[in-house]
């Protein structure tokens, strides 16, 4: 692991890395159908040191997801103002070493003040360019009593991300405003980088993860923990039918009001995107909350949802994730969201319109214009019929040509970016059973419901041979299949767009020796069980 402390330390190491990597894929890596494949994939994990549980999650779901992950240490004087904590701020450098090393850490960006440009000044003082989101989403909530907070959160972290260029950048859940900005910030400057958001992570009596907590006895936490508690009984207030910003905040206040310690500063409930005001929950709202304890200040966010549950379904190549996705949907009135079928329909429009596969700006544009539409079916076979631009390709996706082709369209970036964008907005009803290769991790991570489906090489390559049977094609030996299924498996694994991975919150459901109505028994099964905790 590397200790990078300046900008031109780091450029060298991000030009190096590239350079090698482009040097080491093989030509039949570049040649593969999988051809966004590469070993360049960067992953950002920006923080301000005094690493904890919950930094440390985030580094793990950066290693999961890139061949680099690089940490920035930062303890960032813009976000300050005059009279908070900057200089007590927790600074332990050598302790967060190790465990980045420990968590697979590649390298830690650790500049000091001078090095970013900013010197020890907070925003008011400072002559730096500043990046200022807007004052809609700056003003409420911590931006209240925190002026120019956000503005410098925004200006360090676009440095960040402007000198690093990573595909990804990690963030926590438990800063719901500045995770709400940064999104804002990457989308209204085109940003080439996706933020990734990283559910909380508590300790055992529930209180988040915080730097700060350092600051607090043992005493002191359990106390802070009222906070959680407060959320979770709106939480339930809210399950049980509560909608009103009013009533689901006293809720939180009447809890809070337990502990005399804990002095509160806000309680609202939010759009969790645009951060404005919700009177009445329609879809999703944010209940955020700050309160000091002693001289500490914390701050805690729970996310309501008012939708239909969804359930994501995971797993390798040949694991029957289409079929039993399909029959758990009919047996439980929801909606199948065929992922496959719509890279298909992309795959087809491409071939109509002549448009080469290695065009990548062409299709890119493409996926960005067409319209796809899915529509229910009573045709068993095909439970979802697929419409592309007004045209009905249902049958058309199918063909020979299409299948050996869409795993080319569906490797690009911007394939990719287009489709989960209305996967996601289609999710916002919830309702649906969605199947592919990172649905719970990425596409829905808030999915209720998370399975990840999977099956020994030789069961998948055993499946593989019955359907080639079937299906009247060629036969090919179980050797020859195992090898194709486990290369397939690394090459899903290792994909810089849309890699293989488990959820960390997923139930993995091992088939073999099951039929497809065994495997759906069992989800449908685990889906009633969460039901009843909701």
């Amino acid at each position: 692991m590397r200790l990078l402390t300046t900008v031109a330390a780091l450029r060298c190491y991000l030009n190096k890395l590239r350079s090698d990597s482009q040097l080491t894929v093989s030509e039949e890596l570049v040649a593969d159908e999988m051809s966004s494949w590469d070993r360049t994939a960067v992953g950002l994990v920006p923080t301000m040191g005094g690493l904890h549980q919950g930094h440390l999650n985030l580094i793990k779901r950066a290693r999961q997801e890139n061949s680099t992950v690089i940490v920035s240490i930062f303890v960032n004087p813009l976000q300050f103002g005059p009279n908070e904590d900057y200089a007590r701020y927790p600074r332990t450098l050598e302790q967060d070493q190790k465990l980045c090393e420990n968590a697979g850490v590649d390298a830690i960006f650790a500049p000091t003040p001078e090095v970013m440009g900013v010197g020890a000044k907070n925003i008011q003082d400072s002559l730096i360019t500043q990046v200022i989101p807007p004052s809609a989403m700056i003003l409420g909530l911590c931006g209240r009593s925190r002026l120019g907070h956000f503005q410098g959160v925004a200006t360090i972290v676009t440095k960040l991300l402007n000198l690093v260029q990573p595909d990804r950048a990690y963030f926590g859940q438990k800063d719901g405003q500045q995770l709400a900005i940064i999104k804002r910030l990457v989308a209204d400057l085109n940003l080439p980088v996706e933020i990734v958001a990283c559910p909380t992570v508590r300790e055992a009596s529930g209180l988040a993860f915080s730097s700060r907590n350092q600051y607090l006895s043992a005493a002191e936490k359990e106390q802070a923990a009222v906070l959680y508690r407060g959320l979770k009984k709106a939480e339930a207030a809210f399950k049980s039918g509560v909608r009103h910003s009013s009533q689901l905040i006293a809720v939180v206040q009447q809890e809070v009001a337990r502990v005399s310690t804990v002095l509160l500063e806000y309680i609202e409930l939010v759009e969790p995107t645009t951060l404005m005001s919700l009177e009445t929950i329609e879809e999703e709202g944010m209940l955020a909350i700050a309160a000091r304890l002693g001289s500490t200040r914390l701050i805690d966010n729970i996310i309501l949802r008012d939708r239909q549950p969804i359930i994501a379904i995971d797993g390798p190549a040949g694991a029957g994730k289409s079929t039993v996705a399909r029959q758990v949907a009919a047996e439980l009135g929801l909606v199948y969201l065929d992922t496959g079928a719509m890279y298909r329909a992309i795959t087809w429009l491409v071939i109509q319109k002549g448009i080469a596969l290695d065009d990548e700006c062409a299709i890119a544009e493409l996926a960005h214009t067409c319209k796809i539409e899915l529509t229910p079916s009573q045709d068993l076979k095909s439970p979802v019929r697929v419409w592309i631009d007004d045209v009905d390709v249902t049958q058309e996706i199918r063909t020979v040509e299409v299948t050996s082709k869409v795993s080319a369209i569906a490797a690009q970036t911007a394939v990719r970016q287009a489709l989960v964008n209305q996967q996601q907005n289609w999710g916002k009803k919830g309702g649906l059973v969605a199947e592919g290769r990172d649905i719970g991790s990425h596409v829905f991570p808030d999915a209720e419901v998370k399975i990840f489906l999977t099956a020994s090489v030789s069961e998948r390559a055993r499946r593989r041979q019955q359907d080639f049977k079937k299906q009247g094609q060629p036969e090919v030996s179980l050797e020859q299949l195992e090898r194709d299924i486990a290369e397939r498996d690394w090459k899903d694994s290792t994909r810089k767009v849309s890699p293989l991975q488990k959820a960390a919150d997923a139930v993995e459901l091992q088939t073999d020796g099951m039929n497809i109505s065994e495997v759906a028994a069992q989800i449908i099964n685990y889906y009633h069980q969460k039901l009843s905790q909701w």
